[in-house]
Formats: C-alpha cells, structure tokens, sequence
C-alpha cells in the first residue's frame, strides 16, 4: 500500500544534490540552536471499499508551507518563498507525480486491505521528511499510523513494525521489504533530496522564520478554586517566534503547581499562551509572573500580580475624586446664586422703560436675572453628571 510513496520526490532526484543549497544554511537559522524540521503529513480515512477522503500537506516547523488541493490535483504554495530554489520544472514534475500517488494510493490500500485484514472504517496516517542539527548531520524519518496507532517505520533502509503493532504490521512490512529498488529510491529521498529542499526552504524563507515580535502579559484572577484559595492567570500573547518560557515566581524561586495550558495560535501567526497558579489568598502578595522569549534581548518580562488591585484602587480614587469636584462646583454655584437678586416676579415681560435701563446704572439691588448665566450653570453640571455617569 505504501509502495508508491517514493514518488513524492522522485522527479527531482534526477538533478541530484545541490551542494550549495546545503552550504548556505547557518546557525542564524536555528534559534536556540533548536532542529529544524520539514516533514509531510497524510491522513486518510477510509468508510468503506468505495469511500476514501485524503488529506495531505507540508510543514517547516510549526508553519505549514504547502498544501495538495484535492479538487485541482495541485500544490498549494502558502507563501512566496514555499518554492525554495527549485525550479518550476522540477515542482511541475513534483505536482505531476503526487497527481498519481494521490490517485494510486486509495487503490493500493483496497487491494490490500483483505490480506492485510484492515477492518473497516479505519484510517491511515504517515508523516515523513528530515531535520537539521546545527553541526550535526542531517537526520530523516517515515513512520506510518494505522487507526491512530503506531504501525510502522522506514529506518536506515528497511521497514519496521513498530513495537506492539503485532503480527499485522509485521507481515506489512514483509511484503513492503521485497522491493529492494523501492527501499533504495526512498532512502536517496529522505537523506539527500529532503535537506536539500529543506535548506532550500530555511535560506529563502529567512526573513519570515527569523521574525521576532515582543510578547505582551498581563495578570488576571480566575474562577475561585475554593474559599481562601485564588487562581491566578498569567496571559502572554502576541510573541513570535513560538518557543516561551513563562513561569510563576516568589523572587527567584519557581512556584511548582502551576499549570501551563495549550499554545494557541493567533490570527496574526503571533502566538497566545496562558500559565495559571492555585494558591492560598494570603499567600497571593509579592507573587510574579516572568516571561523569557528571544525578542526580548535576554531582558525578563515581569509583571507583579499586586499591579491588578493598584489599578482598581486608582479607579476608586478618581471616581472619589470626581464626586468632590461635582460637590464642590454645585456648592459655588448655589452660592453665587444667593449673593444675587432673583428676579421680581411682579415685572411683567421684563418691561422695562427703554430710557431709564439705558441711563439707570446697575446696582446690587436692581440686578436683572440673567438666563443666559443660568443656562450655562445648568450646562456645566450637567456635562459633569454625564461624565459621572460613564464611571
């Protein structure tokens, strides 16, 4: 079932291996000196003997650089750089034989699923492809999964059942072992087609793979995991690239119980990772969260879980605040008010003589009442209600 597997490659080995390719990979690559990887993952499932769906795609770490389009019979490049350096006419050649392995492989399987006495539904999984260490020698695998179970594997230039596979896999591997041309063709693609294209990949996709960006945390209190207990939650997101190290501390003292949860991507192909801790509230004070990660130039991240309660604390104070100044201004305004005449209601549309207001000076005890004044007081505290109110 597995015998057409070598085609994958098989229209570029022709071209043999490029040395330079090879040479131009340098630690500035690996951050942390960490392996690089490209591997090929294929699921297929399989309802019945007419019914078979398969999906298969290319990785470069964590970041997926291809994918087969079912529908088209095509090789999805996912970026600009997805082709490394190879040529249109080699990646035309690699398109042309995927077309029939993807075509052939359904018909490999149904023809030996009886003798191999695959149960149906079932589905199959193989993941292959190669690393590079830095100073060390490249290294390659294949291994195959039958119904999410490790079934078998390619190693140096034979196929293994994997422990615990049982007779199944053994007798797989028996039939897969008597094609020797095969075994030879696969092996020249792992250990010398593979890192030729993966190094390929790592020099035209520097600037991608290279990308840092800063994460960002934060502190946050979660569901209460019983009386007298707090859960403390450290967030930090928006860091790339993926690899972080965060860490719930007393000083330079690791808190053990803290739970790491998943990473998660983000929309921006940043990453999102979240560390809670369960402690006594009493204990709670001069707890940190500290945050390591290469974009920031060896300096930790650390964020004080006392900053949360300090933030609550300002907003008290400037609510307090603004309710003073609100007292404040209404008491002047009153005040104001007092010191003036109000306006007698026994004048009648303010119908006064033209010529005695224009020769008349004002007094204290002649003063007129001035809406204008008291539409702007009426204004003025109603815009600091208003401002109240969004606290």
């Amino acid at each position: 079932m597995l015998l057409l597997l070598p085609l994958l490659f098989t229209g570029i080995l022709c071209h043999g291996p490029n040395t330079e390719a090879t040479q131009v990979l340098g630690p500035h690559h690996l951050a942390a000196e960490e392996p690089m990887t490209f591997h090929l993952l294929q699921i297929s499932s399989y309802a019945n003997q007419s019914w078979e769906n398969t999906q298969s795609s290319a990785w470069l770490g964590e970041l997926q650089t291809h994918r087969w389009d079912n529908a088209l019979g095509t090789i999805d490049l996912l970026w600009p750089w997805s082709q490394g350096n190879f040529s249109k006419k080699e990646l035309e050649n690699i398109q042309a034989l995927l077309q029939l392995y993807f075509h052939s492989f359904p018909q490999e399987v149904r023809k030996f699923s009886s003798q191999f006495q695959f149960e149906y539904p079932f589905e199959i999984q193989i993941s292959s492809g190669c690393s590079i260490h830095p100073g060390k020698a490249s290294e390659s695998f294949l291994n195959g999964a039958y119904k999410g179970s490790d079934f078998l594997s390619f190693q140096g230039n034979f196929w293994k059942p994997s422990p615990g596979a049982g007779s199944q896999a053994q007798n797989v591997c028996k039939v897969l072992n008597r094609y020797r041309v095969i075994k030879e063709i696969l092996k020249r693609l792992l250990s010398d087609t593979c890192p030729r294209f993966l190094a390929s990949l790592l020099e035209a996709g520097k600037s991608e793979l290279e990308r840092q960006v800063k994460p960002e945390a934060w502190v946050s209190k979660g569901s209460s995991p019983g009386p007298g207990r707090l859960l403390l939650v450290c967030h930090v997101s928006g860091f790339h690239p993926k690899p972080v190290w965060v860490r719930w501390m007393r000083g330079d003292k690791e808190q053990r119980g803290a739970q790491q949860g998943d990473l998660l991507p983000n929309a921006d192909r940043t990453w999102y990772l979240r560390v809670t801790l369960d402690v006594a509230a009493r204990e709670a004070t001069g707890l940190t969260c500290r945050v390591k990660h290469s974009s920031l130039g060896g300096q930790d991240l650390i964020i004080h879980w006392e900053g949360h309660p300090i933030l609550l604390t300002l907003i008290c104070l400037a609510v307090i605040v603004t309710l003073v100044m609100l007292v404040v201004v209404d008491f002047w305004f009153k005040k104001q008010s007092s010191n003036r005449k109000v306006c007698s209601p026994h004048v009648p549309n303010l119908a006064f003589p033209k010529e005695a207001n224009i020769q008349e000076p004002r007094s204290s005890g002649n003063q007129l009442c001035l809406p204008q004044k008291s539409w702007m007081k009426n204004k003025f505290l109603k815009k600091w209600k208003i401002s109240l109110n969004k606290f």
